[in-house]
């Protein structure tokens, strides 16, 4: 028998703050919760379990799509009848998908409406699992992306060293890093500044394409004047080009003799060489004219329409095919040129983290708004998670951004389509979109130099206005873990004192199943060591962390919650001998009872 087993008696612990885990912060056991398995579509079992454990906050837990897809919709009623019975709660973890619309490809509107698709499907389930209340579910605010900006600290102040920008019309994501610069430049080198970096990348790829484009059009002009000055000095009839944009040019050219075809062909060889440079330039030309119109200034869009009034009347079906017209179809082209290199550069590029946050708050506005249409005011609530830190949209600023665009989503849609006011449509944003908040993922934030717990504290006091629901995690910082509250380094008092002071009211959920495949054991218990929870339905001692002490080794990680043997069966104390299962302390069944002479099984 393992030394560790023998109990050692314990020290006093009388104190309220005693405890080796406790947070020093005390959360009632009635707001503490439990997570499912990911791993399983048998989430009745799961549940089940949890409630067995006396959790009355269950969190339905499907991050993975795949098994998300296979839990039958009777379970979720099922589940909801248990919770009817036992008066606990539930929310739900809908499954990790990227709500921008992004895959390994690329950016997509396609995919990005086949997100929101997807998350009305789960809004629907967590309809099921509560069909008279709001329910939380939790969507994470990115799923597949890194961070946006990297950010170290020097001299206590944050600084951006590199940041990630998206080409809208393509969807191809680049980087613009902070670099040494050592040409003398007019001006004096100034510290680096993501935003103005991003508009001279802009300014430079329009002044590309703008001249890239000339060069082009030039081009075809060129080769068109070039075949037209060749074909007057030949004297041959200028019949002859009406031939060129003839169906059946070849049967055509039969009037000609062998010596004027020798003459004729090449010019026309060169005509079409200029037509496919003309021809592209133009549409080159439209599409950055195209492109160009959407964000450009009211006066800038006064150039445009004058030249578009211009050229309308000019430009014909088939007038890059006649050579007659090939030159004013080049000077169109050429006096487009001048109007866009005129134009205030538009944003070809923009900051990834911006068009997250315009993509996503459109997915999640669109998600609460069809969502409300069919539930009303018994909508489940979307609460949407900070991701680990190091991906997209994991920070406090950006996550409180995503929350208050997709809210403006949201009611302008109500107020335009459903008719309700101003106030009253944003009443109803607030209370349908907010924030879930993960302690242990925004804690990996201190494995960057220069960031530690008042970072994290930082952090929780940005979002706490927002949050809805909490995933009560510890971990070390270093990577992504989930420790129960007490048994990692992060700030938990300050941070639930920051959610208190903003008026948060909702569940504290750990989610335990990390912990439970590495330790094979609930971690409930120690979740209620480290949130000091009352051990009776009452606000006051004992509490859960003056238990565990009190109750030495029996309580105490990581020996065995109840030991194979046990000081009672030395002294034949009657019950000691029972299996586990009912409420003995031997493990196993079929050991010989005390208490009838027969064995149990």
């Amino acid at each position: 028998m393992a030394y560790e087993y023998f109990y050692p008696g314990t020290p006093y612990s009388l104190e309220p703050e005693y405890g080796e885990l406790f947070t020093g912060y005390r959360i009632p056991a009635g707001e503490l919760g439990g997570t499912t398995s990911i791993q399983t579509a048998n989430q009745i079992k799961e549940v089940s379990n949890l409630l067995n454990q006396g959790i009355k906050n269950v969190e339905v837990s499907t991050i993975n799509p795949e098994v998300f897809d296979m839990i039958p919709k009777n379970q979720l009623k099922e589940i909801n009848r248990l919770s009817k019975l036992t008066g606990s709660e539930t929310s739900l973890h809908a499954p990790v998908v990227e709500p921008s619309g992004f895959t390994q490809r690329g950016w997509s509107e396609i995919e990005r409406q086949g997100a929101e698709k997807r998350f009305e499907e789960v809004i629907e389930r967590g309809h099921e699992l509560s069909p008279n209340g709001n329910i939380p579910v939790t969507f994470h605010s990115s799923a597949m992306l890194p961070e946006t900006e990297t950010r170290v600290k020097e001299e206590g102040k944050e600084k951006v060293k590199s940041v990630l920008f998206v080409d809208s019309r393509t969807g191809e994501i680049g980087e613009i890093k902070e670099t040494e610069k050592f040409f003398p430049e007019k001006e004096e080198i100034k510290e680096f500044n993501p935003e103005e970096e991003i508009k001279k990348k802009n300014q430079e790829a329009w002044i590309r394409s703008v001249n890239d484009l000339g060069i082009h059009a030039a081009r075809g002009e060129d080769v068109v004047s070039n075949a037209l000055e060749i074909f007057k000095k030949s004297e041959i009839s200028e019949d002859a080009l009406k031939i060129y944009a003839s169906e059946n040019r070849d049967k055509a050219m039969e009037i000609f003799s062998e010596d004027q075809k020798d003459i004729i062909v090449p010019i026309f060889k060169q005509l079409d060489r200029g037509n496919i440079f003309l021809r592209d330039s133009y549409n080159m030309m439209r599409e950055l004219y195209n492109r160009t119109y959407k964000d450009a200034s009211e006066k800038d869009k006064e150039k445009l329409d004058l030249y578009a009034n211009e050229i309308k009347n000019n430009i014909k079906e088939g007038i890059e095919k006649n050579p007659e017209k090939m030159e004013k179809f080049a000077e169109i082209i050429e006096k487009g040129v001048k109007v866009l290199g005129d134009l205030d550069s538009p944003n070809l590029y923009e900051p990834l983290n911006d068009f997250l946050i315009e993509k996503n708050s459109e997915t999640f506005g669109n998600v609460a708004f069809e969502s409300y249409k069919k539930f009303g005011d018994k909508t489940p609530i979307i609460s949407i998670e900070n991701p680990p830190e190091g991906t997209a949209l994991s920070r406090a600023e950006d996550l409180k951004n995503l929350i208050e665009a997709s809210r403006k989503n949201f009611a302008d849609k109500l107020m335009k389509e459903k008719s309700l006011s101003k106030s009253e449509a944003n009443a109803v944003a607030e209370k349908l979109i907010g924030a879930t908040w993960d302690t242990s993922h925004i804690a990996m934030l201190r494995k960057k130099p220069g960031f530690g717990e008042k970072e994290l504290i930082e952090e929780a006091e940005k979002i706490a206005p927002f949050v809805k629901h909490v995933h009560l995690n510890d971990n070390l910082g270093g990577s992504h873990t989930d420790l129960p509250p007490g048994m990692g380094s992060v700030p938990m008092k300050e941070i639930l004192k920051r959610f208190e002071k903003a008026g948060f009211k909702g569940k504290k959920v750990f989610e335990g199943g990390n912990f439970f495949q590495q330790f094979q054991t609930s971690p409930h218990p120690y979740v209620l060591e480290g949130a000091g929870s009352p051990v009776y339905a009452m606000t006051q001692a004992p509490y859960w962390n003056q238990m565990a002490s009190t109750y030495g080794n029996y309580f105490s990680f990581p020996s065995a919650y109840l030991p194979e043997q046990h000081f009672g069966s030395f002294f034949g104390g009657g019950f000691s001998n029972l299996p586990q299962e009912l409420g003995g302390q031997m493990p196993g069944s079929g050991q010989q009872s005390k208490m009838t002479g027969t064995p149990m099984s």
